[in-house]
Order: structure tokens, then sequence, then C-alpha cells
């Protein structure tokens, strides 16, 4: 009985989401049909949470003076890698591993561990503080989980994996637990080296985004892609593999999906550049891009080390946004600048053709900004430079911390720095930080207390 009052209550959390407009009515091809407007509403509320190594700690945000108020802290079994809010906002699900990039020096290319315990933890999500409470036990997992995401109906988890590269899918019971394993066919196409992967509106497809990697001078390139596949019930069937020029020079990072129409953006890691594609009607992206653009303010001047990072549309669908992110580590292995951009790039949207064009690019005041997030409002934006890095040498270096960096979004979508919060690093980088909206009713709730 208690399960099944659990059920319910989950399908009603997300049945008033859909209601308040996070979930549009369908069209067709599979994408949320609703008109695209400047800014989200003004009184969402949410909470930033931010990982050092296998350290988790929470923010609350204050949306009119664009500034965060450091909380409670909770500590993963191992590094976070990445991590996902449930549709309900009641859940939060976190990817951890001590192995992957997160255990290497920033900008180094030496080789980075493999590791021997990677997982996914279960949250519930307090509605009135945003506080985190551990629920049932952490699932283990055969390698390390790069990303994850949930369905649109918040009843499966999936997870993506670098090496080897691969997805699997887990049923989340209806306390928000994690359930058991979905048997996928054998022969899924899941590529080289999985970077992401995301369900669009509709619930029927799913996108992995597969680097590849650059070639060396031991091996040759390995091509990147964008594979489709069918989604129903949590299982995956092949549909579509989407690699321009075969996959050569195409080092996809992650996607975002446009609110209201068939636009896929793209970020590719390597070319530091941004893609549109067209989402078909049978649920497939169009071979080729429909615009390409730079990310960077001065393409002809790229560093050494720099790569487009990750990207988020704008939730009234009018601009989107881009990670430029750029250091090296020196000969000592000590993380310096590289004399590239470490910006947030801004795009407005032709919203006839779905074309981007940059409008700003704005500097993080910091190095290496891996994420960044919207709040729930959309009236500010946090990047966070992951690393602190030092500018210069020997005794006249400059340290530059790692931080977290506000800017307030005005209404033609650029940004406006406001201030940078530092951030301790000493027991490793700040591989991920999110925003998660609360409960509408909850936050306004604790707004007038």
């Amino acid at each position: 009985m208690r399960n099944q009052m659990l059920a319910v209550t989950r399908m009603l959390a997300v049945a008033l989401i859909a209601m308040a407009g996070l979930a549009a009515t369908l069209s067709p091809a599979g994408h949320a049909q609703a008109p695209a407007s400047t800014t989200a509403p003004a009184s969402s509320r949410g909470v930033l949470y931010a990982a050092v190594g296998a350290q988790l700690t929470q923010y609350d945000i204050d949306a009119d003076a664009a500034s965060l108020v450091k909380r409670s802290a909770f500590r993963l079994p191992a590094n976070v890698q990445y991590a996902w809010p449930h549709p309900s906002r009641t859940y939060f699900y976190v990817a951890w591993s001590d192995g992957g990039a997160s255990y290497a020096a920033p900008g180094s290319a030496a080789a980075v561990p493999r590791g021997t315990r990677h997982g996914v933890s279960a949250f519930r999500i307090d509605p009135r503080s945003g506080s985190l409470q551990p629920i049932g036990q952490p699932v283990p997992l055969a390698s390390r989980p790069v990303h994850l995401s949930t369905d649109m109906s918040g009843t499966h988890v999936l997870i993506a994996y670098n090496d080897p590269s691969a997805v699997t899918v887990h049923r989340l019971n209806a306390d928000g637990t994690i359930g058991a394993l979905v048997n996928q066919p054998s022969m899924l196409d899941t590529g080289i080296y999985a970077h992401q992967v995301r369900v669009n509106a509709s619930n029927t497809t799913a996108i992995v985004v597969t680097r590849g990697n650059g070639p060396t001078k031991d091996t040759p390139e390995d091509p990147g892609a964008l594979k489709v596949f069918g989604y129903a019930d949590g299982v995956l069937t092949n549909r579509a593999s989407i690699a321009p020029n075969g996959g050569e020079n195409f080092r996809p990072r992650h996607v975002d999906f446009h609110p209201s129409q068939p636009w896929v953006f793209v970020s590719l890691e390597r070319q530091s550049k941004l893609q549109v594609y067209q989402a078909t009607k049978d649920g497939s992206l169009g071979p080729i891009p429909l615009f390409t653009k730079d990310s960077l303010a001065d393409p002809a001047r790229k560093a050494l080390r720099q790569n487009a990072g990750t990207l988020h549309v704008h939730p009234g669908g009018r601009f989107v946004y881009q990670a430029n992110r750029s250091a090296v580590a020196d000969a000592s292995g000590k993380p310096v600048g590289a004399g590239g951009e470490n910006s947030i790039a801004v795009y407005a949207i032709d919203q006839q053709t779905g074309e981007p064009t940059m409008i700003q690019t704005a500097d993080t005041r910091g190095a290496e900004p891996r994420t960044f997030a919207l709040d729930p409002s959309a009236r500010i934006l946090v990047a966070a430079n992951q690393t602190e890095i030092f500018a210069g040498s020997g005794t006249n270096a400059k340290k530059i911390p790692a931080s977290l960096a506000v800017f307030r979004v005005r209404n033609d979508g650029t940004l406006d720095f406001v201030r940078t919060y530092d951030v301790v690093t000493s027991t490793g980088r700040m591989f991920w930080m999110g925003i998660v909206p609360l409960p509408q009713q909850a936050a306004e709730k604790r707004s007038l207390k």
C-alpha cells in the first residue's frame, strides 16, 4: 500500500510540473510546443550543488542579489562525475568514480586511472531547505559513469560510460531509489567515448553523444558521432548514427534541445564550434548540421589547449549559452593559463530558422569552466571555474583560485559579471556544478519566512 501511495504521489508531482509548463504539449516531431519568452517565472527558486572531488556542497541562491550562500556538504564514495534531478524535483542522482579525468592534472595529457569503484547514489531533496538525504543503497557500476540523466517520465535513469563506451538504463522505484537494470538489445551502437545521454521531450528518442578521440603520434583518430536511439520504457533501439565526414574532425561533447522548436544544439569540444541539427518527424536528426558557428571571440588565435564545453538553451528559447575553457599543465604538472579563452559564449537564436548568432563572450574570471547553469528564474547564470591556475612564472606567478562566477542575465540574453566565490580545491577539482529547482509551493513558503 505504501509503495502504491508513493507511486501516486510521484505521478502527481510530475503532472503538476507539466501543468506548470515544464512539460508542454508535444508536436508530431516530438518537441514541446510553447511560446518562447525572454525569461522564466521570477518566482522560481532553486539551490546550487557544487562538487569538489567527492564532496558535494549546497549553496542557496538569491537571484535578486545575484548571490550565493554556502550551506551543508555531503561526501560521496568517490569523486563526483555528474548529477541529475528527477523531473518531480523531489529526488537527485549522483554518479561517482575513482577513475577518469577528475583524477588527472588539469590540462595534462597524461594517462588517467580507470579506477575500481564506480556507482550512482540517490537522494531526496528537502523541499524547504534543498538539503539532501540519502535514500536506498548506492548502486555499483562496472566502469566510470561520465554522465547520467532521467527520462521525461521520471521512471528510468540513463547512464553513459566512456571506457568502454556504453549506456545502461535502470528503473526508478516509486520511492525514488534506483531499481533493476533494464535488459538492452545486444548490438547497441554506442560508438567511441560516450560523453552524454539525453532523452527528448516526447520521451521516444535518446541521443548518446560519443566524442571519439583525437589522433596521437601512435594512434589514428577515433571518429565521433551522435548516436540516435528509439526509446520506450527504458529500452533502446538503434536508429541512426550522425557523423558528418565519417566522424573525422567531429568531437561532440554535449547536446541540448530547444524548448519549442525541432532544433538540437551540439557543442564540438576540440573544434570549439556550435552546431544546430534538425530533429526529424521520425525521431532522428538530419545527417548534416543546419548551422556551424565558432564559439570563440577570436577563432584565429585559438590556443593549444582550447576546448568547448557544455551548453544550455535558455528556457525561453531565444538564446543558447556555451562554455569555452582553456588550461594546461606546465613541466612540473602545475596548472597554468594556456593563453586561451575561458568564457561563456552567448548566442541569439533566430526563431524562424534556428540559426545562432554570437552576441557576446563573457570572461568567467577563472579557468576551465567545465560546467555552468542558469537558475530556475533564468535571471542569473553561474559558471564553475573548476581548478586554480597560476598566471606568470616563478615568484611573480599569481594564483587564480577555482571559483563560482555569478552573472546577471539581461533581457537581451547577454551576461553582466557580478562576483566570484573562491572554492578551495586542495582535495580535488570542481568537476561538476548544477542548479536544481525546488518545488514551487515549498519555495514560495520558504521565501515568506
